[in-house]
């Protein structure tokens, strides 16, 4: 996720600051809009914002995942298996660490 500040983040959002900094402190909830607003700036989703936190739901993975679907079929099938792979090597080195 992208890193502001509460002036940034208002200014972008179109926010007072110091209604950026209640959200942040749990004192007011946003609208679903403005949920949605943010989650579009800080290039992740309204579940991530409200702590639905799942792998599918990492900023990192999204971002990922859009720059796989970004290329050809035939480099994402490349791509997709090159990192399979690299998580089976990586789930053999954990077992043999152990």
């Amino acid at each position: 996720m992208k890193k502001f500040s509460q002036h940034e983040l208002a200014k972008l959002s179109g926010a007072s600051y110091s209604v950026i900094g209640k959200y942040e402190r749990d004192e007011i909830t946003p609208s679903v809009e403005v949920a949605k607003r943010l989650s579009i700036i800080l290039e992740t989703t309204v579940s991530f914002l409200v702590g639905e936190i799942n792998l599918y739901e990492d900023p990192r993975m999204i971002k990922f995942v859009k720059d796989i679907k970004s290329v050809s079929e035939a480099e994402q099938d490349r791509i997709l298996y090159t990192v399979n792979a690299m998580v089976k090597s990586a789930k053999i080195s954990e077992l043999t660490i152990q």
